[in-house]
């Protein structure tokens, strides 16, 4: 019988996963058991907007059950449904608080890697394999106000996901590059505090997000990454600074993708340590990393004769095969959601990421300029008017096309600084990006027309009245509440200066929405942020289109 006409049952039964695994666990079919059911629907509430509780008060009156060993900020929840079958209301409100990033819907065990890396406010951090952006939203809630996250994506379309997801979470400290982790330059030029190498891999512990995989995976598919793996983690080491962290992780129960990477970067690499997972992740359900493994064949199958690079086999060396217990290992049935591995390693201190001064020095006029549509510091006319429109504004502000970027100070910093090419060897100035290609920065906040501010984006409203000292008008709650439930106002509803036109704000004791003043008052939000505004009120929506 074909696969196609199989059950996922069946194809899990007989599949060549469920044959590796009885090489990798004694009790294979206990796996099995706890690898097969959907996952539940699980989110992780964005601590960065003014109105989190309000979030984990709704999920806790739906039934949620808070994740005990998820530790903050912010929180996660494991809902009272499987992953995807939320209907009705909820489901109308949970997608709603996903699409304005007040929450993300993520798998519980991907979570875990972020949670690794021990992140404090103010570092300056690499999610090299970064899209679609759930390790990189949630890194950056632990920056907070300062630090940056460099989140990097190889393909094109892969990092227009990455921006979405970036824009919609709302975080000052993400810039989006796009690289091959393999060749990125070193900046900033003391390196990253720390990097995250969530690598590709063949996802053979996500049986029960995507159980396709039973029918698909084969022993192959983790040593045709073996190499890029490897390649991917070394350069991570030539760009974390002395003392500072590397988390490797994949989805993936192979050591081939796994302790097998680990091992030989250890064995190449005379500058890292191998941190106890178990000691970082003390209230996890893990288990320890493999410390050698059966070199199995295409059948999945232990084979002595079949052919396999060194750097794939069990390490010769003790001192690497013993210190690979220190990684942790996530088992389905451990943890009651999806497999994942993680390693933790940090750079020596006496070691640096320059051995010499570079020998060339290029003048800023011999250097290319960034592309146009790379993101650059606010010129002076462009402040000047905004100022002159809005009064007070934040410092940190960008522009990257028609729109205003409100960052972290950290960027700034690192776009000024000097930075080395060519494998160190030439020295350029600062006040440009180049080498990098940075296609996204910091949060949207307004809008540019004609070269004029044209709106401020509804989502920075709130953060941005604490600053404004023009454009902003106060009002009751009733108005806020009468043009959330209609979406347009007469003007003699709200006692507006006569002159106001175009964009304006206002705002009450509890909040502040952007509006559009023209032949009447239009509210500019879309529906999603409506309906999280209404249901926070307490307000039902009036019938309109």
């Amino acid at each position: 019988m074909a696969d196609s006409h199989k059950t996922w049952s069946e194809l899990a039964s007989s599949s060549l996963l469920l044959k590796a695994v009885g090489n990798w666990r004694d009790d294979p079919e206990a796996w099995l058991e706890g690898s097969f059911n959907r996952l539940p629907e699980t989110v992780r509430v964005n601590p960065l907007r003014a109105d989190s509780e309000w979030v984990e008060k709704w999920l806790s009156d739906l039934g949620s059950l808070r994740v005990p060993w998820f530790s903050g900020p912010g929180s996660a929840w494991e809902m009272p449904f499987e992953r995807g079958s939320a209907d009705g209301e909820i489901r109308e409100v949970l997608k709603a608080l996903h699409e304005t990033g007040r929450l993300t819907r993520q798998e519980i065990v991907s979570m875990i890697p972020v949670l690794a890396m021990e992140l404090s406010p103010g570092e300056i951090v690499l999610d090299m394999c970064a899209s679609p952006g759930s390790k990189t939203t949630q890194i950056a809630e632990c920056l907070g106000e300062s630090g940056v996250v460099f989140a990097n994506e190889i393909s094109n379309s892969r990092a227009n996901t990455l921006v979405s997801n970036v824009q919609r979470h709302a975080s000052r400290s993400v810039i989006v590059i796009n690289h091959d982790g393999r060749h990125l330059p070193i900046i900033p030029k003391d390196g990253f505090h720390k990097i995250l190498v969530d690598a590709p891999c063949t996802g053979s512990a996500t049986t029960r997000k995507n159980p396709e995989i039973w029918g698909k995976w084969t022993p192959q598919g983790g040593r045709s990454l073996h190499n890029l793996q490897i390649s991917l983690l070394r350069k991570a080491v030539r760009l974390v600074r002395p003392g500072g962290r590397i988390v490797y992780s994949t989805c993936s129960l192979d050591p081939v993708e796994n302790e097998a990477v680990v091992a030989e970067i250890l064995r190449t690499e005379n500058n890292l340590k191998l941190i106890p997972a178990s000691e970082i992740l003390s209230d996890l359900p893990g288990r320890e990393g493999f410390s050698s493994w059966e070199i199995m064949g295409d059948d999945a199958e232990p084979s002595e004769e079949f052919t396999l690079e060194s750097s794939m086999k069990s390490p010769e060396d003790h001192t690497i095969s013993r210190s690979l217990k220190n990684c942790m290992r996530i088992w389905n049935d451990d943890i009651g959601g999806g497999g994942f591995f993680i390693s933790i390693m940090e750079r020596l201190e006496s070691e640096s990421i320059e051995s010499s001064e570079p020998e060339f020095y290029k003048s800023p006029e011999d250097v290319k300029e960034d592309i146009p549509s790379s993101p650059q510091p606010i010129g002076k006319d462009l402040m000047d008017r905004i100022t002159d429109r809005w009064g007070e504004v934040p410092e940190d502000l960008w522009v990257r096309g028609k729109k205003v970027l409100w960052a972290n100070p950290e960027a700034k910093e690192i776009w000024s600084s000097e930075r080395t090419i060519k494998n160190g060897r030439t020295s350029i100035p600062g006040g440009r990006w180049r080498p990098l290609k940075v296609i996204h920065l910091g949060r949207d906040v307004a809008k540019i027309r004609k070269g004029e501010l044209d709106r401020v984006v509804g989502k920075a409203c709130v953060e941005l009245s604490s600053f404004l000292t023009k454009g902003i008008t106060v009002v009751e709650e009733d108005v806020i509440d009468s043009i959330l439930q209609s979406q347009f106002l007469d003007k003699d509803e709200i006692d507006l200066p006569e002159q106001i036109r175009g964009g304006h704000i206002i705002a009450s004791k509890s909040d502040s929405i952007p509006i559009w003043v023209g032949g009447k008052v239009t509210l500019m939000l879309n529906q999603s942020e409506i309906l999280i505004k209404l249901r926070q009120r307490g307000l039902e929506r009036e019938d309109y289109d």
